[in-house]
């Protein structure tokens, strides 16, 4: 074979590659952060999900992940518990500013009220979390980042957005956590109206971030999804599927 046709084929392979790695990286404006599929970790976690837990709650919510149809998707179990499953990132909010997902409730919760730290549970969220930068922390935050590195051995988020499946807030209300204002509650579905049924939701988290602390966000650490009903003492089922993010679309939020 002559060397202008190696040439010609060898541009063409790598170009193909190329395109399967864009498509597989969200290059294209989409980055598929999962839908769920087999293999799962030990234990029945989605692969490349961490369990998130605390040490003051010893009861945890159970995350599975289980077949509907021909689909895979996520079954978080919480009986008077609280932990949750964490993606690890490291995003551009400016290039992936749109967030979108699944997600169905058996029930809400009776006695929940995000607005008190006694009423501080959620059959659903959703929540992005956002990067600590200690280059632009202010004297006050390096030191006290800076001692949660030395416990824990790793920053803690800078700020979070959690989107909630709340029982009583309208929708679409935003408020600070019940525990501290470096968390923000957005209640993207609030009563009983869709409960038992799949819910598609999608987010503008860069500008959600810049209405709610008033600031340009830095990179996106990571997204978790939790069910926690440790503080009411009850009990709730809720299933989690499809979350990606996307560049911002023409006529998009």
């Amino acid at each position: 074979m002559r060397r202008a046709q190696r040439n010609i084929i060898y541009s063409v392979a790598f170009v193909a590659a190329f395109s399967l790695c864009a498509v597989a990286w969200g290059l294209g404006g989409e980055l598929v952060v999962d839908r769920f599929g087999p293999p799962t970790d030990p234990g029945g976690l989605p692969h490349g999900w961490t369990s998130l837990t605390f040490r003051k709650i010893p009861a945890t919510t159970r995350y599975t992940v289980i077949q509907e149809g021909d689909n895979y998707i996520v079954k978080a179990e919480s009986h008077d518990s609280a932990s949750g499953v964490y993606k690890a990132l490291d995003l551009d909010p400016k290039l992936y500013q749109i967030i979108s997902w699944r997600w169905k409730v058996a029930k809400i919760l009776a006695n929940a009220d995000a607005r008190r730290k006694e009423g501080d549970d959620y059959p659903a969220r959703l929540y992005v979390a956002f990067q600590y930068d200690a280059r632009n922390a202010t004297l006050w935050e390096r030191t006290s980042y800076g001692a949660y590195k030395l416990i824990y051995g790793d920053y803690p988020p800078k700020h979070v957005i959690n989107y909630i499946w709340d029982n009583r807030l309208p929708k679409g209300t935003a408020i600070d956590n019940a525990y501290t204002d470096r968390a923000k509650m957005i209640a993207v579905e609030s009563g009983a109206e869709h409960v038992g049924r799949w819910v598609l939701e999608e987010r503008n988290l860069y500008a959600d971030y810049k209405r709610l602390f008033a600031a340009e966000p830095p990179r996106i650490a990571g997204i978790a999804l939790m069910t926690d009903t440790d503080t009411t003492g009850e009990s709730a089922v809720a299933y989690y599927d499809d979350i990606v993010l996307q560049s911002v679309k023409s006529g998009g939020p």
